[in-house]
């Protein structure tokens, strides 16, 4: 049976509830993976601490993931131990399955750029010890925070509120990667020099808008403000992201490894890849890195389009 999406609140049988108001949160399945995740980021950015070793725009960006997954759990594990689930201002489920997922992205983007643009530049000794030992811990909450996400989920034939669902965990993955292009389109020289460059910025921008509008909306229980049916919105949203990431993938890459347009369309010509400087990614490599994340990016919202259509279309 497909999954029944709503807006509403609508509380389901989870595998292994946690119990909530009690101390005996914590010895439930659910409340041990949320001290693993709690544990494994803690330990993460101590490390990279004691030894000083985060440093530069990539340092910064993995110690903030640490920081932050770590802080959010302790949030969501102090409001249940308190049982104030109600005084929250967002649906619990919705609130927890779409923090998890994030944490997920960013532990794992941390996982996998950490080492790659700076561990392996550290010289043996303490340093790149401890920072080794960090990107393990950074993959253990990785995992931590996916098996939450696999257990919190919606189930077939289970009534549940969008965020649990495969489109709402979509709009997840959808703002996050438009995020970590940001990151690296973030020095305008990459863009402002074409138009059509500009234009694909303003894909971007327009596109991470829209889906986190409704993130937003629906952690809120404020879909019912819509001027048209949830579905139908998700529906033209959808379409229109695709739309506009199709272009956006032809012209990027067209604009940023073509010569007629004044780049260096091979990676051994560009100078500043010849910089072997931890701190920084070079501009070449941010350019193949937007364009990938461009085409995850459309994948992402191609599922999107086909699960918002199915809900527009087909009657169950």
């Amino acid at each position: 049976m497909p999954v029944t999406v709503t807006h509403s609140t609508v509380t389901t049988t989870v595998a292994s509830p946690t119990v909530v108001g009690s101390p005996r949160a914590l010895t439930q399945p659910l409340g041990l993976l949320r001290l693993l995740q709690l544990v494994s980021t803690c330990m993460a950015f101590s490390l990279v601490a004691s030894a000083g070793a985060w440093r530069g725009h990539m340092g910064n960006w993995s110690m903030f993931t640490w920081c932050f997954c770590f802080a959010v759990t302790l949030v969501i594990l102090l409001v249940e131990l308190g049982g104030f689930q109600a005084r929250f201002p967002f649906f619990w489920r919705n609130f927890t399955i779409t923090i998890a997922c994030y944490a997920a992205l960013l532990c794992l983007s941390a996982s996998i750029i950490y080492p790659i643009t700076y561990v392996q530049f550290l010289s043996h000794g303490p340093s790149r010890d401890h920072a080794t030992a960090a990107t393990a811990f950074s993959g253990i909450a990785c995992l931590a925070y996916a098996t939450e996400v696999a257990w919190t989920r919606a189930r077939p034939g289970e009534i549940t509120g969008y965020m649990a669902s495969e489109p709402g965990l979509l709009k997840v993955l959808e703002t996050f990667v438009a995020c970590l292009i940001f990151v690296f389109i973030s020095s305008p020289y990459l863009y402002h020099n074409w138009l059509a460059l500009e234009w694909c910025v303003a894909v971007y921008a327009l596109c991470f808008v829209l889906a986190a509008l409704t993130i937003l909306l629906n952690l809120g229980h404020c879909t019912n403000m819509l001027p048209i049916p949830f579905h139908s919105f998700l529906l033209g949203l959808a379409l229109l992201s695709v739309l506009l990431y199709a272009t956006a993938l032809v012209l990027w890459p067209l604009y940023q490894f073509n010569e007629n347009y004044s780049v260096q369309s091979w990676r051994a010509r560009d100078v500043s890849c010849g910089d072997r400087n931890p701190y920084l990614v070079c501009i070449w490599d941010r350019r193949l890195a937007v364009t990938i994340l461009t085409a995850v990016n459309l994948l992402a919202y191609v599922g999107d389009l086909v699960y918002s259509a199915h809900l527009v279309f087909v009657k169950v």
